[in-house]
């Protein structure tokens, strides 16, 4: 398992990053971390944390699985965050001198199903706020460009900060036992019908291969992976990861994860830095060679 990076970014990559708010980069990670990612997901699906959800599931079993902070409890998810290249990567992105580990989560498509993740931005979910926020989204399997995420570049510099919605709410079944945070009284701007014209806000995604990941900003407007073929499944981990300027804000309307009390619990409170050992710091511009 490479822990090294296995080519130097570039810094047209790095610049591309800051411009878009999104940048494909191939070949990051060596075969064995996808099989022993793959091993940690079929865990987590068998045994979910308290936090997992189905965020849907139509009449014919089909189904979106949905689970996040489990890596304190899965081995392989514990080895990727303290060992692989992903802390380095986002350093060097964000240009940020250090990186804290934030948290994981993963998102698993059965085959052919048709669920479409709504256009959203992640930071105004989270416990934490600040533009040095990167996510590494990695495919577990091939995936098509039309399955795959996507994204509206340069959106993290738009000002606005839309409304939410809980992505629970679509599910057609039903949402027994399912946590659910009521954004609905949140006094934000509608999102703009990005899929009504995607040219105008000039969408994009990409066919990606395991070991090929996408980095993109916190505030960078993304959604979709939802047109799977009916032989294609989807299996997806992601780590979040925080830089220089991140800062714990607890949201009066909600969160989704919510950290707030575990945050507490270890000392923290809004305006600190992450830290302790549930967000411990991986990464130090120390720590790697400039090209």
């Amino acid at each position: 398992m490479n822990s090294e990076l296995l080519r130097p970014l570039t810094n047209k990559e790095v610049d591309t990053y800051h411009r878009d708010g999104v940048l494909l980069l191939k070949n990051m990670f060596d075969k064995d971390w996808i099989k022993l990612l793959n091993k940690g997901l079929d865990f987590n699906i068998e045994k979910p944390t308290k936090g997992s959800r189905i965020w849907y599931k139509d009449t014919s079993g089909r189904s979106m699985f949905y689970d996040h902070t489990a890596w304190q409890n899965i081995n392989e998810y514990k080895k990727f965050v303290f060992n692989s290249p992903a802390a380095q990567i986002c350093s060097q992105l964000m240009r940020s001198i250090t990186v804290n580990f934030f948290f994981d989560s993963v998102f698993v498509r059965s085959t052919g199903t048709k669920f479409e993740t709504p256009w959203h931005q992640d930071e105004p979910y989270w416990s934490v706020e600040g533009y040095d926020a990167c996510t590494i989204w990695m495919p577990l399997v091939s995936v098509k460009k039309k399955s795959s995420l996507s994204f509206v570049p340069g959106s993290h510099r738009w000002k606005t900060i839309f409304k939410h919605y809980n992505f629970g709410d679509l599910n057609p079944v039903g949402k027994k036992n399912v946590h659910q945070v009521d954004f609905s009284d949140v006094a934000e701007q509608e999102l703009p019908d990005i899929n009504a014209d995607p040219e105008r806000f000039s969408v994009i995604s990409w066919d990606m291969q395991p070991g090929d990941c996408i980095a993109f900003n916190g505030r960078t407007m993304h959604g979709g992976s939802g047109k799977l073929e009916d032989d294609c499944e989807l299996r997806v981990f992601t780590t979040k990861w925080a830089g220089d300027d991140i800062r714990i804000k607890f949201r009066d309307y909600g969160m989704d994860p919510d950290h707030s009390v575990d945050m507490m619990e270890k000392g923290l409170k809004p305006g600190d830095c992450l830290g302790t050992d549930m967000y411990p710091r991986i990464w130090t511009r120390i720590n790697y060679k400039k090209n």
